[in-house]
């Protein structure tokens, strides 16, 4: 049955199935659905004493934890606007955000609160802390109201982290949120009999979307953790939960691939000669995916990959491994989802077709390429941008349809393949179409490249390249002796390096796509919230006007030669 509204999704997933878990935490409290209703109706209840109504926006400022959802489907339920915040904002942006949302109240987590100003919780009537639903401040005392929302009433405004412009608050609909429950379920079914693991911020719409709204309708149960997913964190988790979903951005599963996977194929002559031989590879990539799929509990059903563009590398491994993996497509603005397939269903470096629902096509096609900008007609899409008409107006087409901002081509079944982001995408000396996301892709594959990002500097295509500097540590073991110090030879190791790497490379991507010179970043490269690195910092198509890296210096901006 189709839920129009989050307060008609929630009321019903309550009396449906009140004894069964909904959230909790692991190795920590569990809480059933009927306890859902409750906490949600408490919460409500101090909104309300603090004089709130029905279109008065809350924000969400909270670490994962089983109360995230409560406080979201309370608030949405009550026909009032939530405003989930990422945590990786700044203190100053936190600040900026509640400010221009005008959020009335503020629901945080205890570390979270540390980072706002005294301005900002003075001025808000009531401050509640997610993890116990205790009030900490509360300026104003009032008889509020709550009211049924209506599907096309506004249920949220998400502030995205773009890489080149100030955050801009997304504006989604309930009728938006709930045709997500549609389109997840018209890809890949989920049950009541369905555990997830939930290691992506609840912030951000593609875990909020199909990993907390989605399982919540159909009586599934999600599992949070209290810390950054890293290998030890993660590793007892998978062990303990045994879950059967799970979403993941590709830093997760590439750091799996280069470090457990690649790293043990790249170790020797030998066994690097035996992945050269597909069939090999093939049979040696089944039985690490044996592995993994025994680390990840054996229950595993559906590993939904989403955020950013996967190594190729790294989905080869993960298609020949048999691990059911599926790469969705979506955006903010369309709440998320606009693309995706079953694992059954996947095609190497493809997003799937349209998801049910989803029309999409290409504007202003390359007649050689076949590839144009993306754009999308969906039920999810935003109403627009909170406040600002001239970006919502930028965001649509003549007739209506969301202009993406990405570049991609279909193939004759109509699957679609994202080729990188229109703004990034370099325009070669003979007009060829270079997208910097492939040569990355390529960079990121190499056992010693942290992270990379690739730019244009005077008609050439220049790497940014910030070394994994344990494994090259590694490497100069045997052979420091040969130097005074270990600086030198790590310094000498790594102007090798950035040759080899090259040469990697350029063996790997068409003629016009040939990077002319590495570059090494010694600092991590400034990111989103949403971890994605910040590309304006590091343009150095004008590297005289280019603004320097935030903590970095303006001698910084003349590396290049």
């Amino acid at each position: 049955m189709s839920m129009n509204t989050l307060c008609e999704l929630a009321r019903n997933s309550v009396e449906k199935f009140p004894s069964k878990i909904a959230f909790s935490m692991f190795e920590g409290e569990e809480m059933t659905y009927a306890e859902v209703g409750r906490r949600m109706a408490r919460v409500q209840e101090i909104l309300t004493g603090a004089g709130l109504r029905p279109g008065d926006k809350v924000a969400l400022l909270s670490s994962n934890m089983p109360n995230w959802g409560v406080c979201y489907f309370a608030v949405t339920s009550a026909g009032m606007i939530v405003v989930p915040i990422l945590p990786d904002f700044s203190g100053e942006e936190l600040d900026m955000i509640i400010e221009h949302s005008e959020a009335k109240a503020l629901l945080v987590s205890d570390k979270l609160f540390t980072k706002l100003s005294r301005a900002t919780i003075t001025r808000l009537n009531v401050v509640m802390r997610t993890k116990n639903l205790g009030v900490i401040a509360q300026r104003v005392r009032g008889e509020g109201a709550t009211a049924e929302p209506k599907p096309d009433d506004l249920a949220v405004i998400i502030y995205t982290s773009g890489t080149t412009s100030k955050p801009k608050g997304v504006m989604l609909t309930h009728r938006a949120l709930c045709g997500q429950v549609d389109m997840s379920a018209g890809i890949f079914p989920v049950s009541g009999d369905d555990t997830f693991l939930s290691v992506l911020p609840l912030s951000h719409t593609y875990e909020c979307s199909i990993g907390m709204i989605y399982p919540f309708s159909m009586g599934a149960r999600v599992v949070y953790l209290d810390r950054p997913p890293t290998a030890s964190a993660l590793m007892p988790a998978l062990r303990s939960v045994r879950p059967t979903v799970m979403l993941i951005v590709p830093l997760i599963i590439e750091k799996i691939y280069r470090y457990q996977v690649l790293a043990k194929f790249n170790s020797t002559a030998f066994w690097r000669t035996l992945c050269k031989v597909g069939f090999t590879r093939r049979y040696l990539h089944r039985v690490a995916g044996k592995k993994l799929m025994k680390l990840f509990g054996r229950r595993l059903r559906f590993l939904g990959i989403g955020g950013a563009k996967l190594d190729s590398g790294a989905e080869r491994f993960l298609m020949e491994a048999r691990i059911p993996y599926a790469i969705g497509y979506g955006l903010t603005e369309t709440a998320p989802l606009l693309a995706g397939a079953a694992p059954a269903q996947v095609r190497l470096g493809s997003t799937g077709p349209a998801a049910p629902g989803v029309k999409l096509r290409l504007e202003n096609i390359n007649p050689e390429t076949r590839q144009g900008e993306i754009v999308a007609l969906s039920p999810s899409v935003m109403v627009g941008y909170y406040k600002n008409p001239e970006a919502t107006k930028e965001a649509f087409t003549a007739d209506g349809w969301f202009r993406t901002g990405d570049l991609g081509e279909f193939d004759k079944d109509g699957w679609l393949y994202i080729k990188g982001r229109l703004k990034n995408m370099i325009v070669g000396p003979g007009g060829e179409n270079i997208y910097p996301e492939d040569i990355e892709s390529v960079l990121n594959s190499h056992v010693c490249i942290a992270d990379s990002i690739v730019t244009e500097h005077e008609g050439r295509l220049v790497a940014l390249v910030h070394f994994n500097r344990a494994e090259i540590e590694a490497m100069i073991d045997d052979w420091r002796e040969e130097w005074a110090s270990k600086k030198e030879a790590l310094e000498a190791k790594t102007e090798q390096l950035k040759k080899e790497i090259m040469e990697f490379v350029n063996a790997k991507v068409n003629r016009f796509s040939r990077i002319s010179e590495v570059v090494e970043e010694k600092e991590d490269f400034v990111k989103t919230p949403t971890h994605k690195i910040k590309r304006f910092l590091y343009n150095r198509k004008n590297t005289s006007d280019a603004p320097a890296p935030e903590g970095k210096t303006e001698t910084k901006k003349t590396s290049l030669r």
